[in-house]
């Protein structure tokens, strides 16, 4: 276990966090466009989702007093043989638990975890209104440049939640160097801490 500012810890997620992780993202899928999931999926479906996400990619959970306060895992940016060395970056944060500097711990554990793997590209599609409403703000957006991503495209109106359009932005960053013979990512079970 990782300690991080007092007493936070970062670690692993385990299948048995599912209930705890999922009280985390049930407000996001009934209150925001932030994902564009509309119904809240169970338990069991999210235990299945931390599982599959372990077999190859890290997934870190910030908790506190043995509570969990957010997460944030990678997983495939594509599936395809030659979309490897790039992974999409998700994170999560507990309502009350925003601009506190947690989801900066956690987005550093986890990109060190994927540099060590061989990742060199990573990627955030983050949902973008047109103008900032009740559902969506650019927070996130906000937040991935103070990481260093940048914007490396965008999809107009095509995600529609609470009978409106939003935008859809893919950020990037290279956290390694790119080579003529690139060394195979290895899985995160492979480079793990236990």
């Amino acid at each position: 276990m990782k300690k991080a500012k007092g007493d936070l810890h970062i670690r692993i997620a385990k299948e048995q966090d599912a209930e705890q992780l999922l009280e985390i993202y049930a407000p996001y899928v009934e209150h925001t466009a932030i994902t564009f999931e509309y119904e809240v999926p169970s338990v069991e479906e999210f235990r299945k989702r931390i599982a599959a996400i372990l077999e190859k990619y890290p997934y870190y959970v910030a908790e506190k007093d043995k509570e969990i306060l957010g997460y944030a895992y990678a997983s495939p940016f594509y599936e395809r043989a030659a979309y490897g060395w790039a992974a999409e970056m998700t994170i999560y944060l507990r309502q009350d638990q925003k601009r506190k500097g947690l989801g900066r711990t956690l987005y550093h554990t986890l990109e060190t975890a994927l540099k060590k793997q061989g990742v060199l590209n990573l990627y955030a599609r983050i949902a973008e209104p047109e103008i900032e409403d009740e559902y969506l703000t650019k927070d996130s957006i906000r937040f991935h440049k103070r990481m260093g991503y940048h914007i490396a495209g965008k999809f107009y109106k095509c995600g529609y939640k609470f009978h409106r359009w939003y935008h859809l932005v893919c950020m990037e960053k290279v956290i390694d160097l790119h080579l003529k013979n690139q060394p195979t990512v290895r899985p995160f079970y492979e480079i793990k801490e236990h």
